[in-house]
């Protein structure tokens, strides 16, 4: 698995399928930005992010889930509507959710041990949302399945994760230097908007790195 072929065919995707990924997953994201701006706005600053968090829970597992099975349904030519993708992702919350809360916990935590350890973790589970929504399996099935998946792939998705989020981290650390110490709400809302949305990115570049490791035939991936 090469990380620059890859990235380059997850661009060409994302690039290519742009109009139907904004509609189906920007106003989540806009909506989970709103909310998370009027929660920080709300409550004490000690305790934002842990509210933050809890924001990021809910909203999350829809268009995630939502976004993972429009890739998946390409992969096939299948051009299913937004509104279908929606109504089948929202059985799917409450795993997704468990999931997302239990791999946030645990990237924390090694995090707070030890960072290389966080990227470790962080890819180990790279798979995890792919196989409890195209599986259909459990939170903790799907982190086991992912571990395994992963095995003798960890340097090409490490490279490939990097090279991802890395330019991500950089541009909005960017924009929030360019809003200044004192941000424009409407300003600093729309550039966060912009960030979570770019940040769908990433999730390509998985379901890509997904179907190479499951062994998918090479017509099967998202650059067709």
């Amino acid at each position: 698995m090469n990380p620059l072929t890859v990235l380059r065919d997850s661009f060409h995707f994302f690039s290519r399928h742009l109009a139907a990924i904004a509609p189906l997953c920007l106003p989540l994201i806009a909506a989970e930005c709103l909310v998370r701006a009027l929660v920080s706005a709300m409550v004490d600053p000690l305790h934002a992010p842990a509210y933050e968090l809890l924001v990021g829970l809910f909203f999350y597992p829809l268009y995630s889930a939502a976004l993972i099975l429009y890739l998946d349904a390409r992969t096939t030519g299948q051009r299913p509507a937004a509104r279908n993708l929606l109504a089948a992702s929202l059985p799917l919350w409450p795993s997704f959710a468990v999931l997302a809360a239990l791999t946030t916990l645990l990237i924390m935590l090694s995090g707070a041990l030890f960072l290389p350890l966080a990227l470790w973790v962080m890819v180990k589970l790279a798979f995890a949302e792919y196989i409890l929504v195209l599986r259909g399996a459990g939170p903790l099935q799907a982190m086991r399945e992912s571990f395994l998946l992963s095995v003798g792939h960890f340097w090409s998705l490490l490279a490939c994760v990097l090279l991802v989020i890395v330019p991500l981290w950089l541009l909005d650390d960017w924009t929030l230097q360019l809003l200044g110490e004192q941000p424009d709400a409407v300003g600093s809302l729309v550039l966060d908007i912009v960030n979570g949305f770019l940040q769908l990115f990433s999730s390509v570049v998985l379901f890509r790195c997904f179907m190479l490791c499951s062994q998918r035939p090479t017509e099967d991936s998202p650059s067709n």
